[in-house]
């Protein structure tokens, strides 16, 4: 089962969205990218690790893991020490842009995806998902035409 261990705050600014919220409303970013984060990952086999800089204001949760805040230090750092004291690294996937912190998970086996990559993966599978919809409606209504004009 992959770890995915998600730099936060690092994430929002690469999902234009997002980063445009933030910008207004700090706490809704981080609810947007939680709803985000769960919908991706629903009904996959995964363990999720969420850090955010700085202090919780309301409880969030993410639904395959934790959400951590690094209230007066960098979530960089809790980051690291996450890693480090993993039992096996090679399990899991790190997602940040900050390449440090990039550098850092490779020198531990991890497999780091940067922000902006799986951006647009969770970019490709809602775009997925919307055109599954469409084709089940597309269905029904040939169903419901066929009965109308059968």
């Amino acid at each position: 089962m992959d770890y995915y261990i998600i730099d936060g705050n690092n994430l929002i600014g690469r999902i234009k969205f997002l980063h445009q919220l933030q910008k207004r409303n700090k706490q809704e970013s981080r609810i947007k990218l939680i709803q985000l984060i769960n919908k991706y990952f629903a009904g996959k086999r995964v363990k999720i690790s969420l850090h955010f800089d700085g202090f919780s204001n309301i409880s969030l949760n993410v639904s395959k893991g934790k959400i951590f805040y690094s209230a007066e230090e960098a979530s960089d750092n809790l980051i690291r020490r996450e890693i480090e004291s993993s039992k096996n690294p090679r399990l899991i996937v790190l997602i940040t842009s900050d390449r440090s912190l990039m550098d850092f998970g490779k020198a531990y086996s991890c497999k780091v995806i940067s922000s902006d990559e799986f951006n647009l993966l969770t970019e490709k599978f809602f775009e997925k998902d919307l055109e599954t919809e469409r084709i089940k409606q597309l269905e029904n209504d040939k169903e419901e035409f066929l009965k109308l004009f059968q």
